[in-house]
């Protein structure tokens, strides 16, 4: 992994896969399963987000990273595969409670887990550029915690308004 990280682009492609499959997938997750209350709705939403979120992403960090002057074509295809592997492996990670456990269950075991890897990256971002943990970690989750809670009033909002 460390031999990886060395590459800019596949750093970049990492750390924004990873970020953006977490905080994507349970912000999903919350929506979904308080506007539906449905395993099946809340499985085909990470597996759809899965495949073309990760491609959408890929394609905007690839597009983002031929913007930047600075940019090799050996960092951009590194950044555009790594995101889309990344996040693609990222977000399916998300559907292993779903098929283990009951709706609500897999909910909160998918939500603790987007929250660890959150903390994991943040952890390792905040020691490789020196700066203190607490404070980084702190302000992650705080930006995660913000997107299931957003996430999870406006499925109750459609579904109050819809269903």
């Amino acid at each position: 992994m460390q031999r990886i990280l060395k590459n800019k682009g596949a750093r970049t492609g990492v750390f924004f896969g990873a970020t953006s499959g977490v905080i994507t997938t349970m912000g999903l997750i919350a929506g979904l399963n308080a506007g539906t209350n449905s395993l099946v709705a809340v499985l085909g939403g990470i597996l759809v987000v899965a495949v073309a979120d990760a491609m959408s992403d890929a394609m905007g960090i690839h597009l983002a990273q031929e913007a930047d002057p600075e940019s090799t074509n050996e960092h951009i295809w590194a950044a555009t595969i790594w995101t889309f592997f990344t996040k693609l492996i990222v977000a399916l990670t998300f559907a292993l409670p779903l098929l283990l456990f009951s709706l609500q269950v897999a909910v909160a075991v998918a939500v603790g887990w987007g929250l660890l890897v959150i903390t994991l990256l943040s952890t390792y971002l905040a020691r490789i550029q020196k700066t203190p943990v607490l404070h980084v970690v702190t302000e992650h989750l705080a930006i995660a915690i913000v997107v299931v809670a957003v996430s999870h009033f406006i499925g109750v909002w459609v579904n109050n308004s819809f269903a």
